[in-house]
């Protein structure tokens, strides 16, 4: 048809430019409302008549108008950005704590941009401070670099941390005393003495804390613990640890996190050894997945969104001058039992 924008026409250039032409004047005026109403609604949604909202959007897609955070910077000194550092985006456990973080930036019309560290405390120090420079705050989830980078970030701009305590720095923690206390309730339950803790990588502090818990929590049980070398918290981490497991005379293991698990099960199964039969196996997180091995395992529930989302909502408090505590939020962790637990081999 005649009237049809071919890709890459000058039709459909000038198209382009007309819609970058189109000002927050033109909204209004075809809205019919004032110009900090139509801010009001397009940056902060819920903070108009939501009528006066609707129409205001449809007069913006009207006009293929769209808010440009890079200019609105400019006069405000802030960007409607937030940045989220993961160490690793391939672990299934930085899913919810992504979605998380995501549902409470688009409450407060922010938009979350993500970046990885792939498990180098080096790389997350320099992709943070290069992030830092395009957002008005950022989550750092499970965070590698030291406790003196974090608070140098944090002096920066406003800075939140899930899954780790760093002094003098918004921190959101899950309970994880809870869930472990019930895993060693549970393998105690089922006649196990002696527990192997497989750690993930050193430089995570929630490591750190697991294995320090599970120690106090199997002291207090009469539990003899055997804490193995650390391993990177992967499939092929897991792995890895199966001959010390299997060397350490355990008859059950916790893993750092699911991944070492299903790791671990998977070497332990191809050398003949029964799960739970012979060992059990208890991860940590209950990621995706968690449920689709053979036998399903075992595992402390962690509350992954509801962390994300917390941390999230906390940041963005300090981002916007709205407190909201850290504290006094339920984030429990809980023990799921499923078929890689049993009683202890005789």
């Amino acid at each position: 048809m005649a009237d049809d924008i071919a890709v890459g026409s000058p039709a459909e250039s000038e198209a382009v430019r007309a819609s970058e032409s189109v000002t927050i004047y033109d909204v209004a005026k075809l809205a019919g409302v004032n110009p900090s109403t139509v801010s009001r609604a397009l940056n902060r949604p819920g903070r108009v008549n939501a009528v006066t909202e609707r129409r205001i959007r449809a007069a913006a897609e009207t006009l293929n108008y769209h808010v440009n955070p890079m200019a609105r910077a400019l006069p405000t000194g802030r960007t409607s950005i937030v940045g989220l550092v993961v160490s690793d985006i391939t672990n299934p456990v930085f899913f919810d704590v992504i979605r998380g973080a995501e549902a409470a930036a688009t409450r407060s019309g922010y938009t979350l941009v993500l970046t990885e560290s792939e498990e180098s405390d080096e790389r997350e120090y320099e992709r943070a401070q290069r992030m830092l420079r395009m957002v008005d705050g950022m989550l750092l989830a499970t965070p590698r670099m030291s406790d003196e980078q974090i608070t140098a970030l944090a002096r920066q701009k406003p800075v939140a941390v899930v899954n780790r305590l760093v002094d003098d720095v918004l921190s959101v923690i899950p309970d994880v005393q809870h869930g472990i206390a019930e895993a060693v309730r549970h393998l105690r339950g089922l006649g196990h003495n002696r527990i192997a803790y497989v750690p993930g990588p050193p430089l995570s502090w929630m490591a750190r804390r697991r294995g320090e818990l599970l120690a106090q929590r199997c002291e207090w049980a009469h539990i003899e613990l055997a804490t193995l070398d650390s391993v990177a918290p992967t499939v092929a981490g897991g792995r890895s640890a199966a001959v010390a497991v299997r060397d350490s005379g355990a008859t059950a293991v916790i893993a750092y996190n699911d991944l070492i698990a299903i790791g671990l099960m998977q070497e332990l199964v191809e050398t003949g050894i029964r799960i739970p039969a012979d060992i059990s196996v208890v991860g940590f997180d209950d990621i995706f997945g968690a449920d689709f091995t053979s036998p399903p395992l075992t595992t402390i529930k962690s509350p992954l969104r509801e962390g994300g989302d917390h941390a999230m909502a906390a940041l963005l408090g300090r981002v916007t001058d709205t407190e909201v505590s850290a504290d006094g939020f339920d984030l429990a962790t809980t023990l799921v039992v499923r078929g890689s637990t049993g009683p202890a081999a005789r």
